[in-house]
């Protein structure tokens, strides 16, 4: 499996099936308890917070929010950078690194342009304003179609009267400002437990390998340890890609001491344009707002760990019993549930006497479920289910423990040296594998080392989970990466040469996250009773 998963000889969600063929032939476990493994608990909350990030799109909250953001930043070229991957990193921490990117370059495309058809020639600025809101629609597209809208643009460039050096720069903001968009998709989908495949392969790993864990990693925990990280990460990026792409001339990037330059002026108009373009904010944006911060708080306030939760609170025994995975499928249901319109408005423009007086009571809900079986990544669901079936045939059958016997002479080097290693290896190994397969092939090996040598399994598990995100060097690593690629400003050596610094930006800030506040998040420091004992049994 692992040789297919990195090769794709065949889809990487049809290699997940093969534990439901050749577990139950080879006698390692039965048919029933393979099969369990494909929708667990993990699994439905992963299922639960994606219907939740489709509501989102459907109704173009995230692009809503997107805009709010960069109008309030400004467009000062530091500043609008900055805009670009706060807002990137937030809506990923939610919605899918994908969706984020495919909504987010056209954003920046739209605004690069107006930027430069302004500074072009400022007599033709209505022409350009118009020419640009034509040819880009600040919709959510193909690939296919990002491209073709690039090379009409590019089209134009030849024409340019401008000296070879205000071009080069300009080519070198463009690379940044796109750039930056598909690495702040990478870093911001760390930051929450269903923020990225890798994240939940952990969690539901932690549960398959050591079934008393206490629940240590939720939604809570996680973010307790990884929105720092993320922070930190967002911030070197972007001081990295400034000093790549734009140098750090902080009166010209920043704007101290400068007023609005006309394209800067142009480009805020574009952006209050397709706020315009928006409307006010409408009934059923307001319903999936108010259902997704309902989500978040009760992700949160579930088992906070030093207080009781709801969980505890409002039922008996509900600390054994719900999970993570409660809160997302019954928001989940809400929004097929609760009306996209308000009723007592619904007929009011309805003349038709023939109509069926019921009718007037009746709305659409916030969510179809033919959009959700149209965006739902099914392939991801698989995916997990095989490496979950993977990691519990490997601990019941006895390779978890004999793997983790034959890494017993790691125990001489300091565990920080493990994890920093660790981190470098699963950094390289995921540009060329996907994130997932990446993470499902590496943590159960990481466990039995861990319990081997008699270091917290977390202390290895955080940073090859997190690593595993960081695919900054090829266009293939991610699909972030590609669609970033596909609109033609940069060039491979472009990625590989900046993705490299960003490999080691992220391996740094891991080491430094579970060397400091990462050890009372989890108790590092300790050899937990819980992995031990799975190691006896």
């Amino acid at each position: 499996m692992a040789v297919y998963w990195c090769t794709e000889v065949i889809p990487l969600a049809v290699t997940s099936l093969i534990p439901v063929v050749f577990f139950p032939l080879l006698g390692v476990q039965t048919a029933k308890k393979v099969c369990l493994q494909y929708l667990n608990n993990t699994n439905m909350l992963f299922f639960g917070g994606l219907i939740v990030a489709i509501s989102v799109e459907r109704w173009n909250l995230h692009k809503r929010i997107a805009l709010r953001v960069l109008l309030i930043l400004g467009v000062k070229p530091a500043l609008l950078m900055l805009g670009f991957m706060v807002v990137t990193a937030f809506l990923s921490m939610w919605i899918s690194n994908t969706a984020t990117t495919a909504m987010m370059v056209p954003i920046v495309q739209a605004v690069l342009d107006q930027m430069d058809s302004t500074e072009h020639d400022m007599t033709m600025m209505e022409q350009g304003t118009g020419q640009t809101n034509t040819v880009i629609e600040l919709g959510e597209k193909s690939t296919s179609e990002s491209t073709a809208v690039n090379v009409v643009n590019n089209e134009q460039v030849p024409d340019d009267p401008r000296s070879s050096e205000e071009k080069k720069m300009k080519k070198h903001i463009c690379k940044g400002m796109t750039l930056c968009v598909c690495y702040a998709a990478s870093i911001g989908g760390t930051a929450t437990l269903t923020g990225t495949g890798p994240n939940v392969v952990l969690k539901g790993q932690m549960n398959q390998l050591y079934p008393n864990n206490n629940d240590i990693v939720n939604f809570a925990s996680w973010f307790g340890f990884a929105f720092p990280n993320m922070i930190l990460m967002l911030v070197l990026a972007w001081l990295w890609l400034q000093c790549s792409f734009m140098g750090l001339n902080f009166k010209k990037s920043w704007g101290f001491g400068t007023e609005k330059t006309t394209k800067e002026k142009a480009a805020y108009d574009v952006l209050k344009e397709e706020m315009r373009k928006l409307g006010p904010l409408s009934y059923a944006e307001l319903n999936v707002l108010i259902l997704f911060v309902l989500l978040v708080v009760l992700w949160f306030s579930r088992n906070p760990g030093f207080v009781k939760g709801w969980a505890s609170w409002l039922f008996p025994g509900g600390e054994k019993y719900i999970t993570d995975s409660v809160p997302a499928v019954f928001v989940a249901l809400l929004l097929f549930i609760l009306p996209a319109h308000k009723p007592w408005n619904q007929s009011k423009s309805d003349t038709e006497q023939t109509e069926d007086t019921k009718k007037q009571f009746l709305s659409a809900p916030l969510l179809d479920w033919n959009v959700v079986q149209r965006k739902m990544p099914w392939s991801i669901v698989l995916l997990l289910g095989g490496g979950f079936a993977l990691a519990d045939a490997s601990a019941s059958s006895g390779l978890s423990a004999w793997l983790g016997h034959q890494m017993t002479p790691l125990g001489s080097i300091p565990p920080w040296a493990i994890a920093t290693v660790i981190s470098l290896i699963i950094a390289v190994f995921t540009e060329c594998t996907s994130n997932v397969a990446t993470a499902t092939l590496f943590l159960p090996v990481f466990s039995s080392m861990a319990t081997s040598v008699k270091i917290h399994p977390l202390y290895v598990m955080l940073p090859g989970t997190l690593s595993a995100s960081f695919a900054f060097m090829l266009p293939v690593a991610t699909p972030p990466n590609a669609i970033v690629f596909s609109y033609g400003h940069i060039r491979v050596l472009d990625m590989v040469k900046t993705g490299i610094v960003m490999n080691l930006i992220g391996v740094c800030c891991i080491t430094l996250a579970i060397n400091t506040w990462g050890r009372p998040v989890f108790g590092l420091d300790t050899f937990p009773a819980w992995a031990n004992t799975t190691t006896n049994q």
